[in-house]
């Protein structure tokens, strides 16, 4: 059966690679520091040696709109285009196309459907930068297969934060059921505290760095029990108009697994919002 080496959560900030590629005066202050940490956090998807990559993030309006907005959506296409026209325009980001693992895709969505989990597919399916980013920052080379899968943060009515959680242990289990011997990494990423066009939005950290720290003992820890005593889709408007996606965050923990404390851990104070990242090792760090 595929064997799950990692396990990794993290922000998907669209500048990174902007800031990172600057030189001279374009280059902003704080971009080493950022570059210094997402180099120390690549090596820790490096380490676990991945033949796939399954990741789960959120389409922001791009594909996905109002006339069809999928709850949960699993890409099922020999490939992906990305990124989107206002995302080389705005961000910089450069055009990719990424490979597709169909057979893991057909697999999830099959054993999806049978524990009760009606998700959707797609073969059309063009990615933004939820997907990209982290490709960008963990594995710049883009040389491995993805499956991607979508979550619904931004149209309501959203499925309740529980529901990632049950959709992440259910992932685990299906891909550990997968007939293959490939090496499978999960990596998720969503925000925390975040404030899109709000009066909030432009401050030097996230518009909530108190829920911000909650939020990352919760990842951290494993704590899922604290994080669904306080968490629900109305509580997440507090931080930040655009804090929803938190729940890909819990997603993540239920990949992890309740209780199991995060092997690595790290964090960036940026203008208006706290990266963050996160990787487990379910079978143990590699040597």
């Amino acid at each position: 059966m595929a064997s799950i080496v990692a396990v990794i959560a993290s922000t998907h900030h669209p500048f990174y690679y902007r800031a990172s590629t600057a030189t001279g005066d374009d280059r902003p202050p704080f971009a080493d520091e950022w570059v210094r940490k997402i180099t120390a956090f690549r090596e820790t998807l490096t380490r676990a040696n991945p033949d796939v990559l399954v990741m789960v993030g959120s389409d922001h309006f791009h594909q996905l709109w109002l006339d069809n907005m999928p709850q949960f959506l699993v890409g099922k296409a020999p490939f992906y285009d990305a990124n989107w026209y206002n995302e080389e325009r705005e961000f910089g980001l450069p055009k990719m196309r990424l490979q597709g693992q169909e057979d893991l895709s057909a697999h999830i969505l099959r054993a999806g459907l049978d524990s009760g989990f009606d998700l959707a597919f797609s073969n059309e399916l063009r990615i933004d930068h939820s997907v990209t980013c982290p490709i960008i920052t963990l594995r710049p080379e883009a040389d491995l297969p993805i499956v991607p899968i979508y979550t619904n943060i931004f149209a309501p009515p959203l499925p309740q934060p529980s529901r990632f959680v049950k959709l992440g242990e259910s992932i685990r289990t299906i891909i550990e059921q997968w007939p293959s011997h490939l090496r499978v990494a999960v990596i998720g990423t969503g925000h925390l505290s975040l404030e899109l066009g709000g009066p909030r939005q432009f401050g030097p950290q996230g518009p909530d760095p108190e829920f911000d720290q909650r939020a990352v003992q919760w990842i951290a820890n494993g704590d899922l029990d604290g994080c669904l005593r306080e968490v629900t889709l109305d509580s997440l408007h507090e931080p930040g108009n655009a804090t929803h996606g938190f729940m890909d965050f819990m997603l993540m923990m239920g990949v992890a697994g309740a209780g199991v404390k995060a092997d690595y851990v790290d964090t960036l104070d940026l203008f208006h919002t706290m990266e963050a990242y996160f990787t487990w090792y379910p079978s143990g760090a590699p040597a």
